[in-house]
């Protein structure tokens, strides 16, 4: 299962850098593909106002969610490895890890509403953020941001303008500083064992060897027929939660971590 999400967060960055390094193309001629490849701020900011609403929070709100799933089950599947991951990863929220699970679980709420990235996703199943509560808070947040970027890009459209216009007018410049970036981005995501890509290379071994020496899945009790499971790993230690309101059951060989409040 790994292996698949692997594979989604490959595909998602692929299409990030094609809509960087088509920045220049899709800018006025494109803009839905822009916003479709990579809905950074920026890129929702110059598309906004040739786009009808529909387009526009249609493509914008399935980009923007589309891969914060991926990250929240490789959290959940493999809370302590995806903590290290943040450790090396992000110099942002890193030290929240650092500081302690409880200080992140107090943070987590705006942090998922207002900057749901992929660290953020996956540090929110690691330290026992709810599912439905990601849910609601990730939508939620993605709403007012598409929202809050179509408002600026009315209140500003001229400047805005100037800039798309800009960027028409040197196309082929622009182009080339975009390859660059994206380049160097490049460079910088595979020169080291720092990398988001060879972490989560680092966790599809580790299951495959987790695999091979036989490590029974976890949670191998069948859950209660009346729709609750007992929740006795979590962070407060007991409860029952709805069987429905939690992640699917964790790949064989990953480590179990329990999503409770």
């Amino acid at each position: 299962m790994v292996r698949i999400l692997i594979g989604l967060v490959i595909l998602s960055q692929g299409a990030a850098m094609i809509g960087d390094l088509a920045l220049a193309e899709f800018v006025d001629r494109h803009p839905a593909w822009l916003i479709a490849l990579n809905p950074r701020n920026r890129n929702l900011a110059l598309a906004t106002n040739q786009l009808d609403a529909v387009t526009y929070y249609g493509i914008g709100f399935a980009r923007l969610v589309a891969s914060d799933p991926v990250y929240y089950l490789l959290g959940f599947w493999y809370g302590d490895r995806a903590m290290a991951w943040v450790r090396r990863r992000s110099r942002t929220y890193g030290p929240l890890v650092d500081d302690g699970e409880r200080f992140f679980r107090k943070a987590s709420y705006p942090l998922i509403f207002a900057a749901p990235n992929n660290v953020i996703c996956a540090l929110s199943a690691a330290t026992g953020v709810r599912l439905r509560t990601f849910i609601v808070l990730n939508l939620s947040g993605t709403v007012a941001r598409l929202y809050v970027v179509r408002q600026l890009g009315v209140a500003f459209a001229s400047p805005i303008q100037s800039v798309i216009d800009f960027i028409a007018r040197y196309r082929v410049p622009v182009l080339i500083v975009s390859a660059i970036l994206v380049a160097w981005s490049l460079y910088n995501e595979f020169r080291g064992d720092n990398s988001e890509l060879a972490t989560l290379r680092d966790l599809a071994r580790d299951d495959d060897e987790d695999e091979d020496a036989g490590v029974a899945e976890p949670g191998g009790e069948e859950p209660a027929d009346d729709g609750l499971q007992t929740n006795g790993s979590g962070p407060n230690g007991a409860g029952a939660e709805r069987a429905d309101d939690r992640p699917p059951a964790p790949p064989e060989g990953a480590a179990h971590h329990d999503p409770s409040p």
